[in-house]
């Protein structure tokens, strides 16, 4: 069990459990009160659960292949005091129609990213970890026709993962125009890169995120967390 400030998550039968990743995305994310949000790979529910604190009314859906963690999600949510909002839903992107509205005004995904890693043995961590079951081009290509006009996807890859996806994403139609670069610490390599991608073509705003210095947790790492950390 995972206790955030306004929800708990259970993550048992989930092959992949709550971190940083999903925890940086789903509060990086901009999502400003959308009417639909798709959230890709739920697993957990936490994403999701995430846009449901940040909003009022968005409707969310929150797709997953893993029939476990679909049940898992499922109860998360309605523990939570959003369950009129987030719809949990067994099934694949790939072959994905959503019911309540045609197109999203936001994506957030944090995919399997593994594609040439020895793989785990464990059926459901290699499922949510290697990229097996959503290819980089499969996730560029439904987000976009799944996507409205005007919307965005936000993922988060390491850096190597980062640039393929990138040019992966512009093939199907998909610019970035937002990257954080994440580190550990001020002198680390990046180690992850949270990205929005758009429609339009324009200047890409770049910049960095530190996640501890020498006195503990920075105050952007605070900031951006703060209204989910128990501990913030």
């Amino acid at each position: 069990m995972f206790r955030f400030k306004q929800f708990t998550v259970e993550q048992s039968q989930c092959g992949m459990k709550v971190g940083t990743d999903g925890v940086l995305l789903g509060a990086w994310c901009r999502i400003n009160e959308p009417k639909h949000l798709l959230d890709i790979g739920t697993g957990t529910g936490l994403i999701a659960l995430m846009a449901a604190q940040r909003t009022e009314k968005t409707l969310i859906d929150a797709i997953e292949i893993d029939p476990k963690a679909v049940q898992q999600a499922m109860e998360n949510v309605a523990q939570s005091r959003w369950d009129n909002r987030i719809h949990v839903t067994l099934a694949a992107l790939q072959t994905f129609i959503p019911l309540r509205c045609e197109c999203f005004d936001d994506i957030v995904c944090n995919p399997p990213f593994f594609v040439n890693a020895l793989k785990n043995p464990d059926t459901q961590r290699r499922q949510a970890r290697h990229a097996d079951t959503l290819s980089f081009a499969e996730l560029a290509l439904h987000a976009e026709r799944l996507l409205t006009k005007g919307g965005a996807l936000h993922v988060i890859f390491p850096p190597t993962e980062a640039t393929c996806f990138v040019q992966t994403a512009r093939s199907a139609g998909l610019f970035p125009t937002h990257i954080t670069h994440v580190k550990t610490r001020q002198t680390a390599t990046v180690k992850r890169q949270l990205m929005r991608f758009e429609r339009t073509p324009s200047p890409v705003l770049s910049d960095t995120l530190i996640i501890e210095d020498s006195n503990g947790y920075t105050d952007a790492y605070k900031t951006l967390t703060h209204s989910f950390y128990l501990n913030m």
